[in-house]
């Protein structure tokens, strides 16, 4: 399959022979891609090239993989980082996504699914019509920005896609299969844990101290975001 526009992305892979691999596939999928094999040269790399996407091993020689994460993501808001990691365990994974990445492979990995979730974290659903507003919150797809109470959100790029699709359905239940088809990918085959991940990120942005969840989940069917 090829890309459909050549998107750029940043490989940050110490392995010689995982990174040959991945090059080649990426480069046949139709992708722009650069290797490093250490975190600093990663950093640098981000900074001057500005990639659309970067896979991240977070286990390199010269640095911890999620400073490498933190310093990419404060160089360049706009890039996606996909962490490559034997490190499996819950909270590896939010401290991962707190650093900046968006979505996490565990090694080792089947080369079609990562190819899927590069596709689906490329993918961007189409964001249009008029702001939305529900008690002190305000979502604009058109500009994709998020406020509440007059302070505008942080949020990166899945968190934002997350919210302005629960915020179309406000009051109503989404299904999983239907958030992971519409923010992700409709051909998604991966684990949805990368979803309960943002939901609970969006959850620490959105939620005011001491007041319930605007964000409601029904155990094995979906999330409903409450009207206020």
């Amino acid at each position: 399959m090829t890309a459909v526009a050549e998107e750029r992305i940043l490989l940050v892979e110490d392995d010689a022979r995982i990174g040959a691999n991945l090059v080649r596939a990426l480069e046949h999928t139709g992708y722009v891609v650069s290797w490093t094999q250490t975190g600093a040269e990663g950093v640098g790399n981000a900074t001057t090239t500005r990639p659309d996407l970067v896979l991240l091993d977070l286990g390199l020689p010269d640095m911890d993989g999620l400073d490498v994460c933190r310093a990419i993501s404060h160089s360049n808001p706009d890039a996606v980082i996909i962490m490559l990691t034997a490190r499996d365990e819950e909270l590896d994974v939010v401290v991962g996504l707190d650093a900046g990445a968006v979505d996490y492979v565990t090694k080792p990995f089947k080369l079609a699914e990562l190819l899927a979730r590069v596709r689906a974290q490329l993918r961007r659903i189409p964001m249009s019509g008029e702001s939305r507003s529900e008690g002190g919150l305000i979502v604009d797809p058109g500009a994709r920005r998020a406020s509440l109470n007059g302070t505008t959100l942080d949020l990166r790029n899945k968190e934002f896609d997350l919210l302005a699709r629960l915020v179309v359905d406000i009051g109503r239940v989404v299904s999983r299969e239907t958030l992971m088809a519409d923010v992700w990918d409709e051909h998604w085959f991966g684990s949805t844990k990368t979803l309960d991940f943002h939901i609970a990120a969006l959850r620490r942005k959105i939620d005011v101290d001491g007041a319930p969840s605007r964000i409601t989940t029904l155990r094995s069917v979906g999330f409903r975001f409450e009207e206020s």
